[in-house]
């Protein structure tokens, strides 16, 4: 088994960054936590709880659209090609991508370190011949790639439309890093989530089974374990609402009632009726996601969807900057 970690964040306690968003967030006006902090090994295990629900059709369209399509992906990218995967996670959909290459290693990248490790022994106990590096880090940020990658060609994997999870913003910045991180001549692999159905997507974000509530409250409870808090969290309710103006599902924490709370002894209200915005998930159209990579750097090789247009994979090259005529 060819494992070797890197780590870019703090071994012990806490990460300063989520303390620091936290006690910004709940400082503005439409309290709101980046949706990376949702993800702690907790959250992780619910969130791959949430990909099985009969409800949550992004990962059965993404993992077929992946089975059928993972020969042309490699046939585009070629052999010796280092995989680098962006919020690995649990790694579910990887196998497929890395049976069908011939991969000179493959870096998954996750922000949650303990589930982190666990996922890259799982998969690399799976394929005993490839090297395995997993890097703790946040991949919203620039990230040092392990240097034994050498000058292997990359190719970065994005599934899961996590980009979706960013304003347009910031998934242009993001598609940028992530151009920067994997370098000249790097292609992406990523999914996108497809605009449908309002109450298709509202029942895949609020499941009869309350799982993606309890993925959502995981939030508070981590908050109380890391930073000192006493928030009650059974004073707080899932919500999900559709924002059409802006093509995307909301995730929301809304208080049942008045409450006070601290925070490592700083002080906050709120009133019934307000919420903790802690999640968005853009959808696109087949024009809107084109434009999306453009912006951020990328050019589209080629696009695959399911019979029903509900979910695409994208193949993309890092193009270089072209001045402006």
């Amino acid at each position: 088994m060819l494992l070797e970690t890197d780590r870019s964040l703090p071994p012990s306690g806490f990460d300063p960054a989520f303390r620091a968003d936290v006690l910004a967030g709940l400082s503005a006006a439409q309290k709101a936590v980046p949706a990376r902090w949702l993800y702690d090994r907790r959250g992780s295990e619910l969130f791959e709880e949430i990909t099985r629900l009969p409800e949550y059709y992004p990962t059965r369209t993404e993992t077929a659209l992946l089975g059928e399509h993972a020969g042309a992906v490699a046939g585009i990218a070629g052999q010796g090609r280092a995989v680098v995967e962006f919020g690995s996670g649990s790694s579910a959909k990887t196998p497929l991508l890395l049976a069908a290459m011939d991969p000179a290693c493959y870096v998954p990248i996750d922000i949650s370190g303990e589930y982190l490790l666990h996922s890259a022994r799982a998969l690399a106990s799976r394929f005993p011949a490839l090297p395995v590096w997993p890097v703790e880090a946040d991949f919203t940020r620039p990230v040092a790639l392990p240097a034994r990658i050498g000058e292997a060609p990359r190719l970065g994997f994005f599934p899961g439309s996590t980009i979706g999870n960013l304003s347009a913003r910031s998934a242009v910045d993001l598609l940028r890093t992530i151009a920067a991180t994997l370098g000249h001549g790097a292609l992406l692999l990523i999914g996108m989530d497809r605009v449908k159905d309002r109450e298709e997507l509202l029942r895949a974000y609020d499941d009869a089974q309350g799982v993606t509530a309890a993925f959502n409250l995981n939030l508070l409870t981590r908050i109380n374990r890391e930073l000192g808090a006493d928030i009650d969290v059974a004073a707080f309710r899932h919500r999900v609402v559709w924002n059409d103006p802006e093509a995307r599902i909301e995730m929301h924490l809304e208080a049942r009632r008045d409450m006070r709370f601290t925070i490592g002894g700083r002080s906050f209200a709120m009133r019934a009726g307000e919420t903790i915005h802690t999640e968005n998930s853009h959808k696109y159209s087949a024009r809107s996601a084109r434009l999306l990579l453009a912006t951020g750097g990328w050019s589209m090789l080629r696009e695959w969807t399911d019979p029903a247009g509900r979910f695409a994979l994208l193949l993309a090259e890092a193009r270089p900057p072209v001045p402006a005529p």
